[in-house]
């Protein structure tokens, strides 16, 4: 998935106003966020092969550090720890939910290649053989968490904004972009696209949501 991980993200802030967009984008995308960064080090492995789905060319040899259940529990635990601290607050299992919740989504879309531990069983329901459900699935999901966002936040000033909806409007994009454009020319030019792709959109993620204020309900005002 895409833009149903981002989904989880914005209606995230309903129930953590006070934790940064960036922060809950970010905790979705972990797996993809240090995927890139394994691959460039030879600990993963991916490979281009045009067709292995109907969605994406892309084989995904292994993964077992960035995508595995295990692991994410693990990362999870660790990103919610150095952004909230320690004691099991809202925020803390938000942000561990959040982060664990990529496998789930991971695991409807993707072939059987979803670990559930280095070097353990891969399990996947494989959506991804089919571009019209996975794309109704995603955007229904995407439109849902956006509606949970503007509920929640109004915007302060023009980026609040403007910034917000080029944001929301930018994504989709992209993954269309990715669905019916050709495949990367190499693999050393996905994970540098996908590493610059994912630091800018946690950065556009941060600079959108600090323009925004959350809209207080009356229990939250008492």
């Amino acid at each position: 998935m895409f833009i149903g991980h981002f989904a989880l993200g914005f209606a995230a802030k309903r129930v953590t106003p006070r934790v940064s967009l960036a922060v809950l984008g970010a905790a979705t995308q972990i797996a993809d966020l240090l995927w890139p960064i394994f691959l460039a080090a030879g600990i993963e492995q991916v490979r281009i092969d045009p067709g292995n789905t109907a969605v994406t060319p892309l084989d995904f040899v292994s993964y077992p550090y960035s995508h595995s259940l295990a692991m994410l529990i693990v990362w999870g635990v660790v990103f919610a720890y150095l952004v909230v601290g320690s004691g099991f607050s809202r925020s803390y299992i938000v942000l561990t939910l959040l982060v664990v919740s990529h496998w789930f989504l991971d695991w409807i879309t993707h072939r059987p290649d979803m670990p559930l531990y280095p070097g353990g069983a891969r399990f996947g329901l494989g959506l991804w053989n089919s571009v019209g459900g996975t794309v109704a699935i995603e955007t229904a999901m995407y439109a849902f968490g956006l509606w949970i966002y503007v509920r929640s936040t109004q915007p302060r000033d023009g980026v609040g904004r403007w910034g917000f909806w080029a944001l929301a409007v930018f994504l989709p994009v992209v993954y269309i972009g990715n669905i019916l454009g050709p495949p990367p020319p190499s693999v050393t030019a996905l994970w540098i696209s996908a590493a610059a792709g994912g630091a800018v959109l946690v950065a556009w993620l941060w600079w959108v949501d600090r323009h925004r204020d959350v809209i207080l309900s009356p229990r939250r005002v008492r």
